[in-house]
């Protein structure tokens, strides 16, 4: 099998390419939002329309600009592009190193789209000032996550992330938000606890190989200086901490809760690329920093993932509230994230990244369509919603493709990355795949059975007045299909971005590890 020259060599020649721009995008990523924020607290306090008019403003630019970083990027560079470093804490190694590739690109893309799409179509019922500055604050430190090549300074986002998240949940949810806002923050800063060990062993085991403390994430993965028991030691650490953001049973349990709970925005962006936080984090900061105890580690994670698979989709079955049952359905999704990230093959880990992707989209777009439901009904329960499909059959369509999105339906966009993702890990962990592929049946089931009993019969009184879809509503849901579809039917512009990295991060685990790639001849037998 032909392969790239060693990931070294390709983040020296993407340091110095031509993507590498004077203007410092990738830090606009991060400060425009915070502007944002400053603007809106600053122009809200004269006139509320304005401290709106700042957000929306702001969070659209950061979207154009991650529009723009998209087409200005290199399909065929594996490497880290748009590369911007600057010392910031030099005498501990520390820098503001940023630089996205393929696995990182479209992750920034979609929460530069999602914020916009999010402020413009759900409004707060109380406190607008605090509520759009959280917001911005929030994508502020989702993009610098997503973006980081310092293993302080994505720390530093990945913690900045909790703190309006927790203000969103506790200020705007719904009757036990304080309890879910508490358990989410509490189980988060748990795991980041091992993750902040893990970084500063890291940098410290490794200065006798680099001859200094760095923070350096290409620098740290490259030069390999940590033994095979420091090398799994620390790999645990960062796990933890990612395994409970995903999160992977069974630290799963603030999921569901913080979901239920959190304002439709919340939900949102929860769903949309806070839990990609975890996924991403394991293959960007465990994979590559740790390949040996990645392979060492893959039958644990394996199980996890598939444990997660079933009883995601087994919990969701059994739901009574819409909101929740889509939130179970969360964890199931991710499982079958984990399982392609850890089975190490291009197709497997392509399909990942991708479903990292597909899944924010899809969810996300659920959580906006329930939260609509709430908005005309005042209640989740699904046995008090039925035959709204006879009173809104336009509502009714959205939600229906949305669903058989979230299903994996050949044609939209979940079927692509699930589909990879299957095919790709079963010469890898065969076993695990053959058990998780029972989770595709379970969630056509939990998910066509729900709408079957929200939008089919006939409407009884309190259902009969559920409004049709507005104009608003309409044009905002039109952008989540527009993109669940036309991703389905057409990946290549995704995947052909996506592959070039996956394959040198392939490379890279092999070079350091006994773990071979099952060739295509094998693969088809």
């Amino acid at each position: 099998m032909v392969r790239m020259a060693g990931m070294a060599g390709v983040m020296i020649a993407a340091s110095s390419s031509a993507s590498t721009l004077e203007f410092p995008i990738l830090t606009s990523l991060v400060l425009v939002p915070l502007l944002g924020a400053a603007a809106v607290l600053f122009f809200g306090r004269m006139r509320a329309e304005w401290g709106k008019l700042a957000a929306l403003t702001s969070s659209v630019v950061t979207g154009a600009l991650s529009l723009w970083v998209l087409q200005a990027f290199e399909p065929a560079n594996a490497g880290f592009q748009f590369v911007s470093r600057h010392e910031w804490i030099s005498q501990w190694g520390i820098s503001w190193h940023l630089g996205i590739d393929g696995i990182s690109l479209f992750l920034v893309v979609l929460t530069g789209v999602l914020f916009p799409l999010v402020i413009a179509g759900v409004d707060p019922h109380h406190d607008e000032r605090p509520y759009f500055a959280w917001l911005l604050i929030l994508q502020a430190g989702v993009m610098g996550s997503f973006v980081s090549l310092d293993l302080f300074l994505f720390f530093v986002f990945f913690e900045i992330v909790l703190v309006p998240m927790y203000f969103l949940i506790g200020g705007w949810g719904y009757d036990d938000r304080v309890y879910a806002a508490t358990k989410f923050f509490l189980f988060t800063m748990a795991g980041s606890a091992f993750m902040l060990v893990g970084i500063v062993a890291t940098a410290l085991l490794s200065r006798g190989a680099l001859g200094e403390v760095t923070f350096d994430l290409v620098a740290l993965a490259e030069n390999g200086a940590l033994s095979v028991t420091q090398g799994r030691w620390l790999f645990v650490a960062f796990a933890v901490a990612f395994a409970v953001k995903v999160p992977l049973f069974p630290v799963h349990t603030w999921l569901p809760d913080a979901h239920t709970q959190a304002p439709t925005a919340g939900s949102v962006i929860l769903a949309g690329v806070l839990l990609k936080m975890g996924t991403y984090g394991l293959l960007r900061f465990g994979v590559y920093l740790f390949p040996e105890a990645s392979v060492w580690a893959r039958p644990v994670l394996y199980t996890l993932a598939v444990i997660g698979i079933l009883y995601g989709a087994i919990a969701a079955t059994m739901q009574t509230d819409l909101k929740r049952l889509v939130a179970y359905s969360s964890v199931a999704h991710l499982g079958f994230i984990v399982l392609g990230t850890f089975a190490l093959t291009d197709q497997a880990v392509t399909g990942g990244v991708m479903q990292m992707v597909n899944h924010g989209v899809s969810t996300g777009a659920l959580f906006l369509l329930v939260g609509m439901i709430y908005e005309r009904r005042h209640t989740r329960q699904i046995a008090e919603l039925r035959g709204l499909q006879h009173v809104a059959p336009v509502f009714a369509g959205f939600f229906m493709v949305v669903m058989l999105s979230s299903i994996g339906l050949p044609g939209l966009n979940g079927f692509v990355g699930e589909f990879l993702i299957l095919i790709g890990s079963f010469d890898t962990a065969r076993w695990w795949v053959i058990v998780g592929t029972v989770g595709v049946v379970l969630a056509a089931l939990y998910l066509l059975w729900a709408y079957q009993r929200v939008f089919h019969g006939e409407p009884d009184e309190a259902n009969s007045g559920f409004a049709e879809l507005r104009l608003r509503e309409g044009l905002l849901l039109g952008v989540f299909v527009a993109i669940i579809v036309f991703t389905g039917v057409y990946p290549k512009p995704m995947l052909s971005r996506i592959e070039p990295s996956v394959a040198a991060l392939i490379e890279h685990v092999e070079s350091r590890t006994t773990y071979v790639q099952p060739s295509n001849e094998e693969a088809g037998k």
